[in-house]
């Protein structure tokens, strides 16, 4: 089971950005000290939902102050960054933090960000595996050329290889993992052998039905068993340990739906359609019933759980739904003292 954090540095109401993106900092770094796997970057533009606009340069930060925890994007938004430059991006990362660094992708919303950026509403739309194909080709080819409808440019050499030898002997790139929410993402990602990131807001059930489908397109598209059978999957989920279940969810209500409120509410669609939203509160209660929020015993009986059910045994754990910096931290470590042993 390997066990990390899923960081979105929420601005919480009555904050500012600087004091959600410390909390964040402060909470991969914690999640270093507590023994966790990992942590997930998430990236928003112009939304207090998430104040990291650049999940990769956050990434390249906390690489910076760490030593042995993995870091990845959850996610970098493939329609908002031309392919090329994520994945040069991704290849520094990984070389530089001796293969420590996981890139998340994701087609994102049908947002703003769209005509801030130049991508349109057809880079969303229909445009994710052109991105995603040309990304591939750079992380794992010497020389590349843009032959689709949008990237289109001449023949250029790779540099720096992200294959390259690594100190421990390895020449693989970096781990390329993609956010999925459809069938068809599913079977995009499938059709690549690439792992999938499956959101909080899905159950054990959804979740195990994409995980099959997953494999049912993987072999229809030819992968070899050995990645069928070992890809590596990651499930996001919340996390908020306490010595009670009552309390525990009585902590994240009242504070996770003004955060959802405040930071839902600030997504602008690029072409005005109608959006429904979820109800803060109910959303809340639905993801304290899904995830680990409780007890030690009861958090590790529910990853125990989806894990048997989805044949998942990556989580990416919310951990600051408190809104709180030491209520924060002091989660993080009860997520490695408290819940890990009981899952060894």
């Amino acid at each position: 089971m390997r066990i990390g954090t899923f960081v979105l540095a929420a601005q919480f109401p009555g904050q500012g950005p600087g004091e959600a993106l410390h909390r964040a900092v402060r909470s991969a770094e914690a999640a270093e000290e507590s023994g966790l796997d990992s942590v997930w970057l998430a990236e928003h533009h112009f939304v207090p939902y998430g104040v990291c606009p650049s999940a990769t340069t956050l990434a390249a930060l906390l690489l910076g102050r760490t030593r042995r925890i993995r870091v990845g994007t959850a996610v970098s938004v493939l329609p908002n960054h031309h392919p090329v430059a994520l994945a040069e991006q991704a290849a520094l990362l990984h070389l530089t933090s001796g293969g420590r660094f996981s890139l998340g992708v994701g087609r994102g919303g049908p947002w703003v960000d769209l005509e801030v950026f130049g991508g349109g509403l057809d880079a969303y739309e229909n445009g994710f595996p052109e991105s995603l194909g040309l990304l591939l080709d750079w992380l794992r080819e010497p020389r590349v050329a843009g032959r689709g409808e949008r990237f289109g440019f001449r023949e250029v050499a790779v540099v720096p290889r992200a294959d390259e030898l690594l100190a421990d002997g390895s020449a693989q790139g970096p781990e390329v993992i993609v956010a999925c929410t459809s069938p068809k993402t599913v079977r995009l990602a499938a059709g690549r052998g690439l792992p999938m990131l499956l959101g909080m807001h899905c159950g054990d059930e959804e979740k195990a039905e994409m995980v099959a489908l997953w494999r049912t397109a993987a072999r229809e598209a030819g992968q070899p068993p050995e990645v069928v059978e070992g890809v590596a999957h990651v499930s996001a989920g919340v996390a908020q340990i306490e010595d009670g279940q009552g309390a525990a969810t009585e902590t994240l209500v009242k504070t996770m739906p003004g955060w959802l409120r405040q930071g839902l509410d600030a997504h602008v669609t690029v072409d005005g359609r109608h959006r429904v939203m979820r109800d803060p509160v109910a959303y809340t209660e639905l993801l304290c019933g899904l995830h680990p929020v409780g007890p030690p015993q009861l958090a590790a009986d529910r990853l125990a759980a989806t894990a048997e059910r989805t044949g998942i045994t990556r989580f990416a754990l919310l951990v600051e739904g408190s809104g709180d910096l030491a209520a924060t931290e002091e989660n993080v470590r009860r997520l490695g003292a408290d819940v890990l042993p009981l899952l060894t």
